[in-house]
């Protein structure tokens, strides 16, 4: 359901043929090797497009021009122009970064536990975290910990805003999550997935234009839909950690970036959080292993 129109019209301004019905997937797509060429890719709806064709420009010696919502600085197209001039380019070793979106989870843990009496002395670590980093997502740490009024999906943080969003009614005071409409456009429909969700649970949540205001309360159990979007299933997979007997639906969906996700809230100290995990239809507790998304 990604919008992939602003990719087809790039690669036929390059050239190529593209047979689509609808600007979507499925597609045939008929290169014929390297065309030198110019392109001008939108990034209004995403930014994997550009990121994409800046990949392969070199070898299809294609000029791409990047317009759209803060062209300049979006931080995944800057990401993507570090990497390849930072890439060695006669061979050699090149380091990969962890998924910092994905350590927001374990990051928000370590918020709810300190923010708690009695797990005061209590700290979740991410092994091996980043003194440096090109993605947006990295500052999620220092920024949770100081968990302003207002945050920006845009200019702060990138996907980690949702975990943000879902923290946010534990917060002291109201929290304004800003410029979310990308997250409209993404595995599902994110922000009506989440107001509507943490509304199952209780939270007071107000949608305006593209900003959710979420003011602090208690919260309850729900059944949780997931959408079929992993990051809604690990970011309610980590409020559960402060709202004990939530329920996810499909929570295998996390297999497409963290599949040990509940198996990492599962695990005894040092490797996890020692979290009792159940079967929601039998209320067996789980081991490790049946945790593994598959």
């Amino acid at each position: 359901e990604r919008p992939q129109g602003a990719l087809v019209q790039s690669l036929r301004q390059l050239g190529y043929r593209i047979e689509t019905s609808n600007g979507k997937l499925p597609a045939v797509i008929c290169g014929e090797g390297a065309r030198p060429g110019e392109s001008v890719v939108s990034i209004e709806e995403s930014s994997q497009f550009a990121s994409a064709l800046l990949l392969a420009g070199k070898k299809g010696q294609w000029q791409i021009k990047v317009t759209g919502e803060n062209s300049e600085e979006s931080p995944y197209v800057s990401m993507t122009s570090e990497l390849i001039a930072m890439f060695p380019k006669s061979g050699g070793l090149f380091e990969i970064e962890p998924d910092a979106s994905s350590a927001s989870y374990l990051w928000g843990a370590n918020w709810l536990l300190r923010r708690f009496p009695g797990t005061e002395h209590s700290e979740v670590s991410v092994n091996g975290w980043m003194k440096h980093s090109l993605q947006i997502d990295a500052r999620f740490p220092d920024l949770i910990s100081r968990f302003p009024t207002n945050i920006s999906r845009r200019d702060e943080l990138g996907d980690s805003i949702m975990t943000a969003i879902v923290l946010a009614p534990f917060a002291e005071a109201p929290k304004r999550l800003t410029d979310l409409g990308r997250l409209r456009l993404q595995e599902c429909e994110r922000v009506r997935a989440l107001k509507h969700e943490l509304k199952k649970c209780g939270g007071q949540v107000e949608e305006s234009g593209d900003t959710l205001t979420i003011s602090p309360g208690d919260l309850h159990a729900a059944e949780i839909e997931t959408y079929h979007d992993h990051r809604m299933a690990m970011c309610f997979g980590t409020l559960a950690l402060k709202v004990p007997g939530i329920k996810i639906q499909n929570p295998a969906c996390v297999k497409k970036t963290f599949p040990n996700f509940f198996q990492k809230l599962a695990a005894p100290s040092p490797d996890g959080l020692g979290a009792k995990i159940t079967n929601a239809r039998t209320g067996e507790p789980l081991k490790i292993p049946e945790l593994h998304a598959d």
